[in-house]
């Protein structure tokens, strides 16, 4: 509720606030994940990865889309140099998980700050962050209530099909009702489309993370938040909601 607080008095307060905990978020999910990696044998450079990262956010905010993908390309060119001063042992290995953190993070995290950075962009920010806070809780409620068929038994044996509809169906009433209170001109069918796509998107986003993190050999990212796990751990979802909710955005209300 805290973290929650703060998100919402920098998109309604001062939306340039919002840049700020943008980075911060970004900086400690990188710094969790690259601990991560590490704990498996990797050793992704973490000093171009962090410097690329919080550039990439601060030129998505300045510059746009365009600048976030430059970021990208000259983030991974940067960790490429900088791996060659620890020889060749291990480079492939390291350079992949290295990519794989500026992709996953700062790169998709670059899409909440794109949809910051209209006029609007606090109502695009909260509608995203509703449709994802409903998908998980609709999830949570309907396979509480009705699980019975496991979705994915091998990488989150708690998430069933009888959830999956439940964070699709909260997710499409939030999208529906959400883009018409934020003042979008979009007809309530595109609404209830843009409620499922972000859903999915969401859902997509935690079984990545499942994935990653049972390839790891690690049960939470970290310990940041007690009860909650990590920072990677709250924005697994919403890193791939981000930029599924802003390409849909540019199409529905740009």
């Amino acid at each position: 509720m805290g973290l929650g607080a703060v998100v919402l008095a920098s998109l309604l307060l001062w939306r340039p606030a919002f840049l700020g905990v943008a980075v911060v978020g970004v900086v400690a999910a990188t710094l969790e994940l690259t601990r991560a990696m590490r704990s498996a044998g990797s050793a992704p450079p973490v000093v171009p990865i962090l410097a690329g990262g919080v550039g990439m956010v601060v030129a998505a905010w300045l510059w746009g889309a365009d600048a976030l993908g430059l970021g990208l390309l000259v983030t991974v060119l940067a960790v490429m140099v900088w791996r060659l001063g620890d020889g060749p042992t291990g480079y492939q290995r390291d350079v992949g998980a290295a990519t794989l953190i500026t992709v996953y993070v700062p790169f998709l995290g670059g899409f909440a700050v794109l949809l910051a950075a209209p006029d609007d962009g606090h109502l695009r920010v909260l509608v995203m962050l509703a449709v994802v806070v409903l998908s998980d809780t609709g999830g949570y409620v309907s396979g509480v209530l009705f699980g019975r068929h496991p979705m994915a038994p091998t990488i989150s044996p708690k998430k069933s099909w009888e959830g999956l509809a439940g964070s699709l169906v909260a997710a499409a009433v939030g999208g529906a009702v959400g883009l018409q209170l934020a003042g979008f001109d979009v007809a309530w069918i595109w609404g209830v489309v843009f409620g499922l796509t972000v859903a999915a998107a969401a859902v997509l986003g935690d079984l990545a993370e499942s994935m990653l993190k049972r390839d790891l050999g690690v049960k939470d990212m970290s310990r940041l938040l007690p009860g909650h796990g990590g920072v990677m751990d709250r924005l697994d979802s919403i890193l791939f909601a981000a930029p599924t909710a802003y390409l849909l955005l540019r199409l529905l209300a740009p």
